[in-house]
Order: C-alpha cells, then structure tokens, then sequence
C-alpha cells in the first residue's frame, strides 16, 4: 500500500498534491451534491449488495483502508469524506449537524444512483447512519453495523464541557490553524491517537497527521462536534426498526464500551459483539477480525434476501 509523500504539514490537503498517494485514490472521484464537492471511493462490483461505509469524527475515508478490501470481495461500496473532512468540501453555514449531515449523505447518494443495501458507520459515522434509516433516508437498507458507534449522548464532566467548548472554539477562524500547527508536533498527534486506546500502524499514523495539520479539516470536525445533538438521537433510538448490530472494542476509550449495552435496552433486538485488546480505532487496528464480525453479520440478512427471491416463482 501507498505511503503518503513527505509533504510540508500545516497546510490544507490538496488532491493534487496528495491524492496519488492516499489510499485507494484509484477508486476516488469527485461529485457535486448537496451544494458541495464530495471525495468519494466506489468499489464497482455490479450485482453484488452495496454497502455504504460513513467515518466518524476528524476521520476520512482512509480508516477504512484496510477493511474495505476484504468487504469489496462480496459488497460493490460506496466511502465518502463527510462533509469538511478529507477532501470533500465545507457544509454549509449551520449544516453540520446531524439532520444536514444524513440529508447530504442522502443527496449524494441519489446524485451516484446507489440504493444501499447495508450502513456501516464507524463512531459519529454510525450516528448518522441511524439518523438516515429514522429518517426514512435509506429505504433499501437491511441493516446497520456500528462500529465503536457514538449513538449516546457524553455523560458526566465531558459530556457539559464538550459541545460548549467546540461551540466557542468552533466560531473562532484562527483555532483551526492553531490547532493544525501544534499537530506539527509528534508528540500531540501521539496523545491523540493513544487516547483512543487504539494502537495503529505507522501509515495510519500519518495518515492522521495529514489530515490533523490540515486546518479547513479541523474546521470540519470541529463544525461536526459544535453542532451534534446525541440527546435528540437517544430520545429516537426506540423508533429504529433497521436491524442494528454493534462492535465494540473492549478497550475504547473515546465511546465507552458499556454505552452498546444501553444502546441495546432502548432498541430492542440489537446485537453487541465485544472484541477484546482492541480500542475506538477497532477496524484500523485489525481489519481482518472486524470483517470477519462485519461480514458474519450482514450475511444472514442478505441470505434470507436470496432465499426469499429463489422462493418466489417466476412471472
């Protein structure tokens, strides 16, 4: 796989400069939808079900590096930067919260013509997975796995500190810059990444530092996490009638692990499969045993699917 050029930090990401090098740039293109400019990565595979993987926070399409190899060999996929992440452009004033997040995920996939059959969201990426099938957004859809999903609302001290904070820090213009500049420095993205209680390879880790050094990025994430409302989405959460499957890393430290639990008592019939010795970052650290779990999962839904269409006689 390709390793990023050593290209100088503190500065925006560019296609040109550092597309060639990002992983899978050569299922990348450039879309318009929802009054903004979309990265996204397509494995073609046609026939097979689609399935859309969404990122989380401060993330792009480069978590999931690793992983969608192993799902592209029974899924066509469909993996966009978010809105203010990677290389897709800024959400509109006021339209990073989470309701705007899941239309424009849906504008972009009426723009491709995809119907996915699967929603498969890391972190926030989950959350606004949840949000499309509750909006009604996903209608082909069959089921949803949350990987480390962030479906809860913060408890405790971080959880009155946090939106707040992003809130005053996000309207700020030079905070982003600051941010991307101190991200210079190794050791920051060092205690960044190990907050996760995830430990990622060398290319994943500067992978971050790209994306963490680029300010119009951390303007993204910090829009994302000023504007996001978890209450509103627990208050949904009964409402969900998606099958939804959760993973989680017994070692996460950004969601915690307990959260899938009580995710399970307020929608009835999710499924939680704990993986030991892995944190937030669970699908970089090891891809081959969250496919397995993805793949173990989705393929019940889409055997029934076959099996009901073999029943059925033909016209």
């Amino acid at each position: 796989m390709n390793a990023p050029l050593p290209t100088p930090l503190h500065t925006r990401l560019e296609w040109r400069r550092d597309g060639p090098t990002w992983p899978h740039h050569e299922y990348s293109r450039f879309v318009e939808a929802a009054g903004q400019r979309w990265h996204v990565q397509h494995w073609l595979r046609p026939g097979a079900p689609q399935l859309l993987l969404l990122h989380g926070t401060g993330s792009s399409t480069h978590s999931f590096r690793s992983l969608a190899p192993l799902l592209a060999a029974d899924y066509e996929l469909i993996a966009p930067d978010l809105p203010g992440h990677g290389f897709s452009g800024p959400a509109p004033r006021g339209g990073a919260n989470m309701h705007a997040m899941a239309d424009a995920v849906a504008a972009l996939l009426q723009a491709l013509g995809v119907v996915p059959q699967a929603l498969v969201g890391h972190s926030a990426g989950a959350a606004v997975a949840v949000r499309m099938a509750l909006a009604s957004q996903a209608p082909g859809v069959r089921a949803i796995v949350g990987l480390n999903a962030a479906l809860l609302p913060l408890r405790g001290l971080a959880g009155m500190v946090f939106s707040p904070a992003a809130k005053l820090l996000a309207m700020n213009p030079m905070v982003p810059h600051f941010f991307a500049w101190r991200a210079t420095d190794r050791a920051v993205l060092a205690r960044l990444l190990d907050s996760t209680g995830s430990i990622i390879d060398a290319e994943g880790t500067a992978l971050y530092r790209r994306l963490v050094a680029s300010p119009p990025h951390v303007a993204g994430a910090l829009a994302m996490m000023a504007q996001w409302d978890l209450a509103a989405l627990a208050r949904e959460l009964p409402a969900l009638r998606t099958p939804l499957h959760l993973i989680v890393g017994a070692k996460d430290r950004t969601i915690p692990p307990a959260d899938a639990a009580r995710v399970q008592a307020l929608v009835p019939g999710t499924t939680r499969e704990v993986l030991d010795g892995l944190g937030h970052l669970a699908h970089e650290e090891d891809p081959r045993r969250l496919a397995q779990c993805v793949l173990g999962l989705l393929s019940p839904a889409f055997s029934a699917e076959n099996a009901g269409r073999a029943a059925t006689p033909s016209a």
